[in-house]
């Protein structure tokens, strides 16, 4: 959980295997059980705010000729401006209503969005939300009469996860990824605590703890 919490692209279980001397197996499912407690399902961006929304994808890519490329899994995010949290999950696609509820979730109304021009994000503006565009597909990055109007924040977190799974775990599957990345939002959202996100981590396995039921066993039933 240390090392967990200590790094910022993540630690692979191989290293994990190599410093502790447990299997491989062993520390991939000591993994895989850290991260199923790291999931903020219920956290909501505050507002109202400056907020940034994209789409990324991931996998995809294979090396080994004649192999067959697994299909790219789009996921979605959101980030709060000016060292705010963010929000990434896993979805479906990246159409008109997916795009645009995943926005009504976890962006309080109010707020000012900031996105790219993907069409999907089409009809965003309204009554809740300003919105305003980047035209990437025109290669502008950053617009505005103060440089305002952008996705870097955004883009700088995909950044950060594409480089972990690329370079520390090199793939990850459809069915683990939403626990990858609640690891690397849990971290983002407590970059500025240092080595304190250890005991964030351990909060978690506590508030879990707490939470599971009792089971009565013969040791602990009172006659």
């Amino acid at each position: 959980m240390y090392l967990m919490g200590s790094t910022r692209c993540g630690i692979s279980a191989k290293q994990i295997q190599r410093e502790t001397g447990v299997t491989y197996k062993t520390a991939w499912r000591m993994f895989r059980q850290i991260r199923s407690l790291l999931s903020e399902e219920d956290m909501q961006l505050e507002g109202p705010t400056t907020v940034e929304v994209d789409e990324m994808y991931v996998g995809g890519r294979t090396k080994r000729i004649n192999a067959i490329a697994k299909p790219k899994v789009p996921v979605l995010g959101a980030v709060e401006r000016k060292g705010g949290r963010v929000i990434a999950r896993v979805a479906a696609d990246t159409t008109k209503p997916t795009l645009h509820g995943f926005i009504k979730e976890f962006v309080l109304p109010g707020s000012v969005v900031f996105t790219d021009d993907y069409p999907s994000y089409d009809g965003v503006e309204g009554p809740n939300y300003r919105h305003y565009r980047i035209r990437h597909s025109e290669r502008v990055y950053v617009s505005g009469s103060r440089g305002q109007i952008h996705t870097q924040t955004i883009d700088g977190f995909w950044s950060l996860v594409k480089r972990g799974i690329g370079g520390v775990y090199h793939s990850v599957s459809k069915k683990y990824l939403q626990t990858y990345l609640n690891e690397y939002a849990f971290r983002y959202n407590r970059r500025d605590s240092g080595n304190l996100i250890f005991y964030a981590i351990l909060a978690k396995v506590a508030e879990k703890a707490l939470l599971k039921p009792f089971a009565p066993t013969p040791e602990n039933q009172t006659a």
